[in-house]
């Protein structure tokens, strides 16, 4: 038996609506959870859930884009299967495959691939983008009804997995049309030394500034009021606004626009999940705006 049918034989599960696709309400937003998606760049087994848009199973000739997302785990706290269901029928966003990623060891899959943190965090990240291009985006092109290419093709995540997911599109823009950070961790740096040397040395600000042509990249990046108390240099803006805010500045310089190519939202909320399921419904419309109303 090929690997993708030792993937696919195992694991397979509908999580809303019974045990089949078929048995399912086909008017509403479905879940095919893969609870054992074997890796073996990881040399481990993840657990994988599909988000199938509304009209999947009736409309067999549709095919859609795919967003992957980081701390796939957290979906089920923040309801996103009735989140997506709300917004694809009121016409807020079009319908889109959503492939969530249950971490495992997330401190060393999130990061910056190939450049771990002063600590030594993020060790994995390089295997953990290799394994999402090689194994995972494969897998559910082949099973599911996918639109592929770039365009059609954003991620995202949250913290750690915010980062890893800029990280993986500004690595593979020929994968990723757009990227989503909700308090995206872009103070990870390689010297925490001295406070100028904590700014210099942050890795996603080094990239960019290393890049010599602008990538055909979307990115949409979100930080709470609250998000820390951290301020390095006491000039009155905590360090995540900060560390954002010059990340977006270091876009700029590369020939991103601010609306059209890059968005930063500064917005009252925390670190945490409420206020990441506040702000989502934003980024979905997004990253897959509805089709114009004729």
């Amino acid at each position: 038996m090929s690997n993708w049918g030792r993937i696919w034989r195992k694991g397979m599960v509908a999580v809303l609506g019974g045990p089949t696709l078929a048995g399912m309400a086909r008017d509403r937003v479905t879940v095919e959870r893969l609870a054992d998606f074997e890796s073996r760049l990881l040399n481990e087994r993840r657990t994988i859930d599909v988000f199938l848009p509304r009209g999947y199973a009736t409309d067999r000739a549709a095919r859609y884009p795919v967003l992957y997302a980081n701390d796939g785990q957290d979906m089920a706290t923040i309801d996103l299967a009735a989140l997506l269901d709300s917004l694809q029928r009121t016409g807020v966003m079009a319908p889109a495959i959503v492939v969530a990623i249950h971490a495992t060891e997330r401190i060393q899959d999130y990061g910056t691939g190939g450049i771990p943190n002063a600590q030594g965090f993020g060790a994995r990240a390089g295997l953990y983008g290799d394994f999402l291009l090689t194994e995972l985006m494969p897998a559910i092109n082949q099973r599911y009804r996918t639109e592929t290419g770039p365009a059609r093709t954003a991620i995202m995540g949250w913290s750690l997995g915010g980062l890893s997911a800029v990280d993986l599109a500004w690595r593979h823009p020929e994968r990723f049309g757009a990227a989503g950070a909700f308090s995206g961790s872009f103070w990870w740096r390689t010297n925490d030394s001295t406070p100028a040397l904590k700014a210099s040395s942050r890795i996603m600000h080094q990239r960019v500034r290393s890049t010599r042509v602008k990538p055909a990249l979307r990115l949409w990046l979100e930080t709470g009021l609250e998000d820390e108390a951290a301020d390095r240099d006491g000039d009155g803006v905590i360090d995540s606004i900060q560390d954002t805010e010059e990340l977006v500045t270091e876009l700029v310089k590369l020939g991103f626009h601010r609306g059209p190519d890059v968005t930063h939202l500064t917005i009252r909320g925390g670190h945490n999940l409420p206020t990441w399921k506040r702000i989502l419904p934003e980024f979905l419309a997004w990253a897959f705006p509805a089709a114009p109303k004729s």
